[in-house]
């Protein structure tokens, strides 16, 4: 595990458990994860990153060690507070690196709050909107035939298709202690908080319009999970947003990419306060 894990308080007084390295001092880059997975996922970038940055890579309600408080999952002021809550850790504006549910946790926050607080946004295999028809939200085949049974409380249904859909994240096989890792932290998030993330309309377009902090669309061709279409969308909402097509890769560039990721994310971010 990269860094401590600390404690803050989100929305409705919620707790999030945050894993945090780097110096405070430096300028602060929070990276969140996505659906049934937690901030374990940025380990890799969180140690890349730490020398000159302070990393924030919170755990979602109801993911990892933050507490599931039953509610908030189908509310965007809640994933907006509970983000708004890790951006607190640092005064500085923060570079806020959104991975594919995580992307729709961003595009909350800036609902609610506004761009004022971030220095720049990624998105990563990301979501900005959700629910049928939402073009934001444009699921890859991955995802298409992992539903409805990830979201069953039978693990006779669950488990296989989880399994399926984490193997699927990737366009080349992952190693398989990597792939049990994810399916674990899968199975750690509790069917019905699995099923309430999904149990959403929302969407973006007038969200994403009044970004006007630097913005970069990370996305792999071969996404099964979130299709490139979510991607062509979000670059063409945000002002100025810079699209960064991976050729041949899958949903995780951050894992299958590492080097370039944490490259794009550095080159966002800045650098270490002199």
């Amino acid at each position: 595990m990269a860094g401590v894990v600390r404690l803050v308080t989100g929305h409705d007084g919620t707790r999030i458990a945050v894993r945090e390295s780097g110096d405070p001092a430096n300028p602060p880059v929070v990276l969140v994860h996505g659906w049934a997975q937690s901030g374990a996922v940025w380990d890799g970038q969180a140690r890349a990153l730490a020398a000159d940055f302070h990393v924030l890579a919170p755990e979602l309600r109801g993911h990892g060690a933050s507490e599931d408080p039953g509610s908030g999952y189908g509310d965007s002021a809640a994933w907006a507070g509970d983000l708004a809550a890790v951006l607190a850790l640092n005064e500085r504006p923060a570079t806020v690196v959104g991975w594919s549910y995580g992307g729709l946790v961003l595009t909350d926050y800036l609902r609610e709050h506004g761009d004022d607080r971030l220095a720049g946004l990624v998105l990563v295999g990301a979501l900005t909107e959700i629910g049928r028809g939402r073009p934001g939200g444009t699921v890859g085949e991955a995802m298409r035939a992992a539903l409805p049974a990830v979201l069953d409380e039978d693990p006779a249904l669950a488990i296989p298709a989880l399994v399926a859909l984490v193997e699927g994240m990737t366009a080349e096989p992952a190693p398989g202690p990597d792939v049990q890792r994810r399916v674990g932290a899968a199975l750690a998030v509790a069917p019905a908080v699995r099923r309430a993330l999904f149990a959403r309309t929302v969407d973006s377009a007038q969200v994403l319009d009044k970004v006007r902090k630097p913005a970069v669309v990370v996305h792999g061709t071969a996404d099964a999970v979130v299709a490139p279409a979510a991607a062509e969308y979000a670059a063409g909402k945000i002002p100025g947003a810079v699209a960064r097509w991976l050729p041949g890769v899958g949903h995780q560039p951050f894992t299958e990419r590492a080097d370039l990721f944490t490259d794009l994310v550095r080159a966002l971010a800045g650098g270490r306060k002199e």
